[in-house]
């Protein structure tokens, strides 16, 4: 009996994961299995994601810093420890606030246009 990678538990740390740099002030570092994808963002203060919707669910940890999100036709301020929900469709985008944001995205399924060459995406 053969076994695929897939099937075999995996682990890393993100001090271990190259790091991307998307844009000004942006930079991502991900991981991802056969249907999830993880993504770790660290983003200078200040920096606004354009708002957008993509038909992935997503959950966004806040890990450092504090970050005021566009979630459909309201805005709320978000800071370390708050997580939010992103259902499929839901129109978002955030704007860092005083200080280094560091987020964690998780999507499912995986973000394809993450994986390609050019693969920015939108990034929160």
């Amino acid at each position: 009996m053969t076994t695929r990678v897939s099937d075999l538990p995996q682990a890393w740390n993100w001090a271990t994961i190259p790091k991307e740099q998307l844009g000004d002030g942006v930079v991502r570092q991900m991981i991802h299995g056969e249907t999830l994808m993880i993504c770790r963002l660290t983003i200078a203060p200040g920096t606004v994601t354009a708002a957008h919707e993509h038909v992935h669910e997503q959950m966004t940890i806040v890990e450092r810093g504090r970050v005021q999100f566009v979630l459909g036709a309201r805005e709320q301020v978000f800071g370390p420890g708050d997580i939010v929900l992103l259902p499929s469709g839901i129109w978002h985008g955030a704007t860092m606030l005083d200080e280094e944001v560091v987020l964690i995205d998780v999507f499912s399924p995986i973000r394809k246009d993450f994986l390609t060459p050019d693969g920015d995406g939108d990034t929160a």
